[in-house]
């Protein structure tokens, strides 16, 4: 009853020691040359200050934006894939679907870019 699981059970079961043997054996095998400059803070290759550098400490809502838009673009191509693969399955009620979904997309689109997240300065 359970036979068409058992590959699905022994991937997952492999995935997870895999997982488990690579955590616990990194830190016997990795190397071990530790210097300040590897100690320190990363800010996306920018030496860090101990100061925020813009605006009194607020970061630029650019950032977030730009988070949200791959989020965004990246949703929406995950759920039109399998719209596109069986369209003429679901008729004109997956049309109405796809066009409530691509306006919700839109509307956060244009807020997006009503903040300001499109410009690239």
């Amino acid at each position: 009853m359970l036979d068409p699981y058992i590959p699905l059970v022994l991937m997952l079961a492999l995935a997870l020691a895999f997982t488990v043997f690579s955590v616990a054996i990194a830190p016997l095998v990795g190397p071990r040359r530790y210097n300040r400059a590897k100690l320190d803070a990363y800010e996306c290759g920018i030496e860090p200050s101990p100061q925020p550098v813009m605006g009194g400490g607020r970061m630029p809502v650019a950032y977030y934006l730009t988070a949200m838009m791959f989020i965004l673009f990246d949703i929406e191509m995950v759920f039109l894939f399998p719209y596109a693969v069986s369209a003429d399955m679901l008729g004109m009620y997956g049309v109405v679907a796809v066009v409530l979904f691509i306006v919700t997309f839109g509307l956060a689109d244009i807020y997006v870019w009503r903040r300001g997240g499109f410009d690239w300065n």
